[in-house]
């Protein structure tokens, strides 16, 4: 259970969760699958899942609470719906002898839909995110806003509210760019990526990987008045991974060091596996995001 991006969310005001509560909460936006009919649903599922576990729609250590949300899609794909309205506006306009008008092809199109969608194949996509309570972070592994957002109204609406705010709140270009003109905070060690953006009206982008940050033609973008849209860093030796001037981190990974905490876990035991790679996980990124958060002066405003 590693997360593969980040983001953060800081709550506005002290939350606290009863466990019995917070399940009988969730319970009512419980995942259902799709009916017949239905192009999706979405809804709360367990965890662990992947563990045969279904019951309980969250898990808690150390009052960092891990919710699921699974999203089910019908896959109907338009291709196949215009290739069935076609032959069916061809065939009756051969039949009839006049053209059929939009009013009727769109009534056509929606029975046919209506009566492939029951066939169609379905797709179980999951959101995964956590509160922690004593960090004031919301954290969704997401790399859209709009996925997070998702997370975090179904949350919202099973809990009555959820005031938080982005963690980032505007652009971090001027912080990143420091980062490598200057040198970036101590426990960040960049690596060789980036994303450079002209501030001109010409907006080139300029993108490098597997170069040296440091480098003279990295200056010279850098001397141009190219600002850091992404750049690639390490953490505490801890976790690899890539942050945006919005604030998102993507592709994370966890180096071997972390991850080797919980290889003496039987393979066979896999809500055992699950649990404590979600305590290690968690607190690693509760540091790297409350590190963040200082280094960059994100709690100024709050």
């Amino acid at each position: 259970m590693w997360f593969k991006n980040i983001k953060a969310y800081r709550l506005t005001q002290p939350l606290s969760l009863d466990d019995d509560a917070l399940q009988t909460a969730l319970n009512e936006f419980a995942f259902r699958p799709c009916g017949t009919q239905e192009t999706a649903t979405m809804g709360f599922a367990s965890p662990f899942h992947s563990a045969g576990q279904h019951s309980l729609l969250f898990h808690q250590t150390q009052l960092r609470y891990w919710i699921t949300l699974k999203k089910q899609e019908r896959l109907l794909p338009s291709s196949v719906v215009n290739a069935e309205l076609a032959e069916k506006v061809e065939q009756i306009e051969s039949e009839t002898g006049s053209p059929v008008g939009k009013k009727a092809q769109s009534d056509l199109k929606q029975q046919i839909i209506t009566r492939l969608l029951p066939q169609a194949f379905t797709k179980n996509t999951y959101i995964n995110g956590f509160i922690s309570i004593p960090d004031n972070l919301v954290v969704v592994d997401a790399s859209a806003d709009g996925k997070a957002e998702a997370f975090l109204a179904m949350v919202r609406k099973a809990l009555g509210s959820l005031p938080v705010v982005p963690l980032v709140r505007s652009s971090l270009q001027s912080e990143l760019t420091h980062w490598l003109t200057e040198q970036p905070p101590e426990k960040i060690a960049l690596l060789e990526e980036a994303e450079f953006k002209s501030t001109d009206d010409t907006g080139s982008i300029i993108r490098c990987k597997n170069q040296p940050l440091d480098s003279e033609e990295i200056q010279h973008h850098l001397d141009a008045g190219k600002l850091v849209q992404k750049v690639a860093f390490e953490f505490d030796e801890t976790l690899e991974a890539v942050i945006q001037e919005d604030g998102t981190i993507k592709r994370v990974k966890f180096t071997d060091r972390i991850k080797e905490e919980t290889q003496d876990i039987p393979k066979d035991q896999v809500a055992a596996r699950l649990d404590a790679e979600f305590a290690l996980m968690s607190a690693e990124i509760c540091g790297v995001v409350g590190y963040l958060s200082d280094a960059l002066g994100l709690d100024r405003d709050l």
